[in-house]
């Protein structure tokens, strides 16, 4: 990102964040031109992410890479009394204050609205928690792992005849990140028309519920109860699921009626389209298994770059990936979605790029800081502190 550049260009937030979720968010953030000055910790060595493996060591990984680029790192303890004097400092140069701390720990370190409203009226405090600021869960930790049990994912993921299974990535930490980013833009937009700002408190698992969206209001308003189902079905629309190939996996979805057509077209079964079980979205979803049977034993007669020939652009179609190929994908490179950021260990750390592309927002990917690699810049440009005052809050280990 190119300094003042992107849509979010002037916007500054202080991000007291680590690991995944938090991070992922501010670094949508940063994408989009904002300034993320992401405070760590100097006594415990800053962002746990920095050393998770593979490939973490001397206090910088892949996986604090993937999450962290564009920022600006402060080493600095904030839970002193000169650190809470840095940090308010901070805070009057900023619109935002991002944390991911447990949900009722903003208001004890005093990093709430209602705590820094005196030193910024406009501030905009964001916290993306487990479970939120409220509620009997408050004061538990969570992670993405926990809120797909607790969420009914793991239940719905999976064979019928499997174990719960969770999602492959943590799609709710970075879902999570989303809504926070969200949540604060919006608070920044009212803060500079109002002149008042507001604490945003978003919470993975109510993030997790959200995401339920239709399979929830089945559930609260009528007797359908979604379940896992072979090959990874869609719960109503038939065909709309994982099929096996004669050397792979394809997934077909039939979300129009125009495609159901299309797709016994292409599979040589015209005479299927009269069968009146399988006419409409209905009659498919009512005659599941006698439309499965035949569909699943033509699919296996070809491999999946022979059907994808025959179906791309035509029905909704995709081959079942492994993650080598997904990122060989031509889509991606034809949409810049994976560059190269230079790092002085790594060399030339290959990552993917946000997926909101637009103008301004899409230059070149910046590395993720080493620790503390910008604490003098930011006190001495931004805060306007003497060098001297700098040393003396590195001799008494406030930052560094």
């Amino acid at each position: 990102m190119t300094a003042g550049s992107g849509p979010l260009a002037g916007v500054r937030v202080i991000a007291l964040s680590q690991f995944g979720a938090g991070p992922y968010g501010t670094m949508l953030l940063a994408d989009l031109g904002a300034e993320i000055i992401k405070i760590e910790d100097p006594v415990s060595g800053g962002d746990v992410a920095r050393t998770v493996p593979p490939g973490a060591s001397n206090g910088d990984s892949l996986y604090f890479q993937s999450f962290n680029r564009g920022k600006k790192s402060v080493a600095l303890d904030f839970r002193t009394q000169p650190g809470r004097d840095v940090l308010h400092d901070l805070v009057r140069h900023a619109d935002a204050l991002f944390n991911n701390l447990r949900g009722d720990l903003p208001a004890k370190v005093g990093i709430t609205y209602e705590a820094l409203k005196a030193v910024n009226p406009k501030i905009v405090t964001c916290s993306l928690s487990g479970f939120g600021a409220t509620g009997p869960r408050a004061r538990e930790p969570g992670y993405d792992a926990l809120m797909q049990a607790l969420a009914g994912y793991m239940s719905l993921t999976g064979e019928p005849d499997g174990p719960p299974a969770k999602a492959g990535v943590s799609i709710i930490d970075f879902a999570g990140g989303f809504a926070a980013a969200l949540g604060l833009v919006a608070g920044v937009l009212d803060a500079r028309t109002t002149g008042r700002g507001r604490d945003v408190d978003v919470a993975l698992f109510d993030t997790a519920v959200s995401m339920l969206s239709y399979l929830a209001a089945w559930q609260l308003n009528s007797s359908f109860e979604a379940s896992r189902l072979p090959g990874s079905a869609h719960q109503t629309i038939v065909p709309g699921q994982n099929f096996q190939t004669s050397d792979g996996w394809i997934t077909v979805f039939c979300a129009k009626e125009k495609f159901w057509q299309d797709l016994a077209e292409e599979m040589d079964l015209q005479e299927i389209l009269s069968d009146p079980r399988f006419r409409t979205f209905g009659d498919r979803y009512r005659n599941r298994e006698a439309l499965l049977g035949t569909l699943r034993e033509k699919f296996q007669a070809r491999t999946t770059a022979d059907w994808m020939a025959r179906l791309r652009g035509k029905v909704p179609a995709a081959p079942v990936n492994d993650l080598p190929a997904a990122l060989a994908e031509e889509q991606l490179s034809a949409r810049g979605m994976v560059q190269a950021a230079s790092h002085p260990r790594f060399g030339a750390v290959r990552q993917v790029m946000s997926p909101i592309l637009t103008e301004g927002a899409n230059a070149p990917p910046v590395r993720a800081p080493r620790l503390g690699e910008h604490t003098d810049e930011v006190l001495r440009d931004l805060l306007g502190y003497s060098d001297e005052r700098i040393r003396s809050l590195r001799a008494a280990r406030v930052v560094a």
